[in-house]
């Protein structure tokens, strides 16, 4: 067990920050920013995150500084979340990561240059709510449970452990129950994702279905996915990655749509027909009259 956490003082960053939220999700301890002294390096029960020249996971030290400088990107929230075994499904499932191991790493500069875009971007993308944050962190020593930054942070932590911890899972029950629909009409063809209704059924029926596809090699060739729907009896029809020939306004008149986003890439029926299903996407096709 975790009794403290030690990051380092001054400027904080988006990975120190971030790892110390993790960590505080299953171990709600208090967090002192100050250097470490040899004995809290040495003290398997003090996590010292980003600081101390030190990656020694046994003893939950996780630096990463002193890494070379050729190293692959790799910030103290790589470290903590490799510990807990969930690094890997992190940068499968959290495409804000690799950036994130990068800019903290590599610096703004060589970040834009690997990302393709120019320098400025890179300023855009900062949000209030992350600078706020991460200056709150760094204006005081030391942060105790009950204090509204440290719940903040701890809220942040267990959303962010349990949405890996739950998604490998739904992953695992997306397999088990979906099926590939290669639905061919008048030479044209069609490939959707259809998820069963089970019982019970889960909170969100949705969740996983672009990572199932992007996972299982299908991301160049589906068009949309088919989901039990969550209000009704029915289901959801909804257009794989914005794919450009699924419009579900071509089938808002139909008597069983109840249901169409006005940017036409969603749709609610209460069809649960598998052949009714598939005639609804095939009428939503912009390749098919």
């Amino acid at each position: 067990m975790i009794k403290l956490i030690i990051t380092h003082p001054g400027s904080a960053h988006k990975d120190d920050f971030l790892a110390c939220c993790v960590l505080i999700a299953e171990n709600p301890v208090s967090i002192h920013r100050r250097d470490p002294a040899s004995e809290d390096l040495d003290d398997s029960s003090v996590a010292v995150i980003d600081i101390g020249d030190r990656h020694e996971p046994n003893k939950k030290n996780f630096d990463h500084h002193q890494f070379p400088r050729d190293r692959v990107p790799t910030c103290s929230l790589s470290l903590v979340l490799q510990d807990l075994g969930l690094y890997d499904d992190a940068r499968s499932f959290c495409d804000w990561l690799e950036t994130a191991e990068w800019f903290d790493c590599r610096g703004a500069n060589a970040t834009a240059n690997w990302l393709g875009v120019k320098r400025e971007i890179i300023g855009r993308m900062s949000s209030p709510i992350e600078l706020s944050l991460l200056r709150r962190f760094a204006s005081q020593n030391e942060h105790l449970p009950g204090e509204p930054l440290w719940e903040i942070m701890k809220m942040i932590g267990k959303d962010l452990v349990d949405y890996l911890r739950g998604l490998r899972r739904r992953l695992q029950y997306i397999s088990e129950h979906s099926e590939v629909w290669n639905i061919e009409r008048e030479s044209k063809s069609l490939m959707a994702i259809y998820l069963p209704r089970t019982h019970p059924l889960p909170d969100d029926p949705s969740m996983g279905l672009p990572r199932f596809i992007e996972e299982n090699g299908l991301a160049t060739k589906a068009h949309a996915m088919i989901y039990p729907d969550r209000r009704g009896k029915g289901y959801g029809l909804c257009r794989y990655n914005d794919h450009p020939s699924m419009d579900f306004n071509r089938i808002s008149s139909e008597p069983d749509v109840h249901f169409v986003h006005a940017a036409g890439f969603i749709a609610k029926t209460s069809a649960t027909d598998s052949q009714r299903l598939q005639d609804l996407l095939f009428k939503s096709y912009s390749g098919y009259s």
